[in-house]
């Protein structure tokens, strides 16, 4: 049986691998993404040096956040929808959010971020493939957000995501993530910070690493399937 900690050797192995036929210098990071997995899997890659997670649901997750919580390395990463009445949980829980995708959200976000916190990093969530069924901003919308998040004292705006849609058409799916990384560079020019462009999952990661990612979010490579 494949365990936990190989899968995560080979998940790093394609990210550098597809790094290198594409020629790109930039740091990729890997966010594994545990949602509706059980803390012992959790426990078995963090054994094996992984520190990011991704989670979409938010009890779940906070009880995760509340399980590890002495482990400081840890960086929580929440991926999914956000409700209106789930943001305060957000808010107090995570270190990241990469689902920002309108104004209302963010406010919340920024007024029940506890003081005493550090910012909560933020990452916009961008629908650049306009499919009905993601999340995300519509590409128009990104710099009246991005300036938005910006002026939030208890937000620093670090990025953007995206999951676009569900396609073989490989150079479709290129077009997508060049789209974004074109948005990224000229969000950049005006917002110093930024460094993070989350984009490519288990499927896909090579493509959006050859447009120009410099995250990608993994889940089933390394836990397995959902239940």
């Amino acid at each position: 049986m494949v365990t936990i900690a190989e899968r995560l050797d080979n998940a790093y192995g394609r990210i550098e691998k597809a790094k290198q036929n594409c020629q790109f210098n930039e740091t990729v990071q890997l966010l594994a993404v545990s949602k509706t997995k059980p803390v012992a899997d959790i426990e078995a890659a963090i054994a094996a040096g992984q520190t990011q997670f991704g989670e979409s649901y938010v009890q779940e997750a906070v009880d995760k956040v509340a399980y590890f919580k002495e482990n400081k390395a840890l960086e929580w990463h929440f991926i999914g929808p956000i409700q209106s009445n789930k943001s305060r949980l957000v808010a107090e829980n995570f270190h990241w959010v990469q689902s920002v995708d309108r104004e209302k959200i963010a406010r919340r976000l920024n007024e029940q971020r506890p003081t005493n916190l550090k910012p909560l990093k933020v990452l916009l969530q961008v629908n650049i493939s306009g499919d009905d069924n993601k999340s995300g901003c519509h590409p128009d919308e990104v710099d009246n957000l991005a300036q938005f998040i910006h002026d939030c004292r208890q937000l620093e705006l670090r990025g953007l995501m995206t999951i676009t849609e569900q396609t073989d058409d490989k150079q479709k799916q290129l077009q997508y993530f060049q789209q974004m990384r074109a948005c990224f560079d000229r969000l950049k020019d005006q917002y110093q910070q930024l460094d993070t462009l989350s984009m490519g999952m288990s499927g896909d990661l090579e493509t959006a690493i050859a447009a120009g990612s410099t995250m990608v979010r993994i889940g089933t490579d390394i836990f397995g399937k959902r239940q």
